[in-house]
């Protein structure tokens, strides 16, 4: 739900924070107080198209937040924000919009920038708003089978999931089947260049690691006059008259006597011992490497030939002797390929052929199970409607199948039609213009996808304009069954969909310091009682009315229990 909303500079806002509850909050005020400013800045915060205009005049920016709480670790939003690499804490997260006086945005979702495009997928998770005019997602063809999807999804859910294993297997095989069926000159090209490549890696006759040995030994002939001197200053130091093994060796002598002489010494005697061997054995070592030791300029020029055949090889087919080996393996594999291309053709149609059979199946599977729940669904939409006093609508679901066309969801296309008159006929949903009757009728469909749709919030705007009577109190009652699966806010006029509100904010707008601004206020019960007579009767609120009022709000009460 979103619980927290901030604005600030925004229109002829100055500064607000208002605290949303669960269920409906309906938010009433007179025309141009700035009802519609406040969703406006809530479609704003979920990725709507923003500009300067909303700049309060003589401000630098204007500031949205939103702080939603979700409940359920497995809404659709934590999936979303985890493809953005979002993090959600304790189920908030926060949007934040900053619309500049030059009219550009910067978003973030839980403190991490983010762009327009991202803003709106998340707040596509989160806030469903419907105005009077908008095209919503019930109003989208193209959204409708999804719909249907997500009411029969405990069946259809698992059929898609088998399908769409069936349909990659298709389209990988469609798509090998394709490359190979090009036309036979863009092939002879294909095979030409990988064979040569082919030819280029194998000549080099390369071998793992092969690279790092040679870098290395190039190092050691590159330092060779340091590597020399290093190892014959060493030899002399030790070995000669006068060096470090003669006076090693001498101090060995003492000390043996002294051992002979006293055990105690023995210790002594037997450490300088093996430090006499031991750089015996080094000085040996040392002239075996000086011995070895010699500067090869062909060697050295050999390495650098080697390594630069190898980097060249590296620039053209991988950055490493692996991937080079791998892309060889890869392009032996496309050739053997293409040399018996009318073999592997055949091979691949006749795959291709099964797998359709396969896919077939799966999806004439699907399109049975999506007939049957929207079967359901019809019967259902009938219901509400009939609640709404448009017993004499009639809604279908209509499909179209391509049998022998297949996409990602099957091989359906659905589109909902209605006729909301007698000996009319059935029309798309979309082309359905009364204001009054697209009201109800999208009413009806939310009272049952609000179930299914998993957002947050829903925000009707203006939804009710155009109706009264009983048909007022249906609207308001049918508001109030979806605000039971979703936080619903509501801009209204209607005093009947006012009283059902579980939290009534009344907003005014008001002049301070030669500007005007807005204001938010939560009504208690009398404040309720005033508001709904105002809607009532308009600016004259007589005892009658506050009767009209109270009795308005206990029928609601009644209502709510029912």
């Amino acid at each position: 739900m979103l619980a927290e909303l901030s604005i600030k500079n925004f229109a002829i806002i100055e500064k607000i924070s208002i605290s949303f509850n669960k269920g409906l909050t309906v938010l009433t005020g007179e025309t141009g107080a700035g009802k519609s400013i406040i969703i406006d800045a809530v479609h704003l915060l979920t990725g709507a198209r923003g500009s300067a205009e909303f700049v309060r005049h003589g401000e630098e920016k204007a500031e949205l937040e939103g702080l939603f709480q979700i409940d359920d670790a497995e809404h659709p939003v934590c999936k979303k924000a985890l493809e953005f690499g979002i993090d959600i804490e304790e189920g908030t997260i926060i949007l934040r919009r900053d619309i500049s006086k030059t009219g550009k945005s910067i978003c973030r979702v839980n403190g991490k920038l983010v762009t327009i495009s991202t803003l709106r997928e998340i707040g596509a998770a989160l806030v469903d708003i419907h105005g009077q005019h908008e095209h919503q997602e019930l109003m989208d063809e193209t959204r409708h089978l999804p719909l249907l999807d997500q009411f029969g999804a405990e069946e259809i859910f698992p059929a898609i999931n088998e399908y769409q294993e069936v349909f990659r297997r298709f389209e990988q095989t469609r798509q090998r089947l394709k490359a190979l069926s090009e036309n036979d000159q863009k092939m002879a090209h294909r095979l030409d260049l990988i064979m040569f490549q082919l030819n280029e890696i194998q000549k080099a006759n390369l071998k793992l690691n092969e690279d790092e040995e040679l870098l290395e030994e190039k190092r050691r002939l590159a330092n060779f006059e340091k590597l020399y001197e290093a190892f014959q200053l060493s030899h002399n130091a030790l070995n000669g008259d006068q060096k470090g093994l003669d006076w090693i060796g001498m101090a060995m002598g003492h000390l043996e006597a002294a051992a002979a002489l006293d055990p105690g010494y023995k210790e002594m005697f037997e450490n300088v011992s093996n430090s006499f061997y031991q750089l015996e054995d080094a000085t040996r070592s040392l002239r075996n490497e000086l011995d070895l030791l010699e500067f090869d300029p062909e060697r050295l020029h050999e390495i650098e030939d080697r390594l630069n055949e190898i980097n060249q090889l590296k620039r053209k087919y991988g950055k490493t002797i692996q991937e080079i080996l791998e892309y060889a393996a890869k392009i032996e594999e496309e050739i053997e390929t293409l040399q018996n291309k009318e073999t592997r053709i055949d091979e691949l149609q006749k795959e291709l052929a099964s797998v359709k059979k396969d896919l077939s199946l799966e999806a004439k599977f699907l399109t049975e199970l999506r007939q049957k729940w929207a079967k359901k669904l019809t019967g259902l939409i009938h219901k509400e409607l009939k609640e709404l006093y448009m017993e004499k609508t009639i809604f279908e679901i209509r499909f179209e199948t391509e049998t022998d066309h297949f996409s990602k969801t099957g091989a359906d296309h659905a589109e909902f039609f209605i006729s909301t008159n007698p000996g009319e006929p059935l029309k798309p949903l979309s082309k359905v213009a009364s204001g009054g009757e697209l009201s109800r009728i999208m009413l009806g469909l939310k009272s049952i996808f609000s179930k299914h749709q998993g957002v947050t919030s829903i925000i009707f705007d203006e939804v009710d304009t155009g109706v009264s009577g009983r048909v007022a109190q249906a609207i308001a009652e049918k508001i109030y069954k979806v605000a039971i699966n979703s936080q619903v806010l509501c801009i209204s006029h209607l005093p009947q969909v006012a009283a059902m509100a579980d939290t009534h904010l009344f907003i005014s707008k008001l002049v301070k310091g030669g500007r005007t601004t807005t204001s938010v206020k939560p009504l208690n019960v009398q404040e309720k009682i005033r508001e709904v007579g105002r809607m009532i009767s308009g600016a004259e609120i007589t005892d009658l009315t506050k009767q009209h009022a109270e009795e308005l709000l206990q029928i609601a009460v009644k209502n709510k229990k029912n």
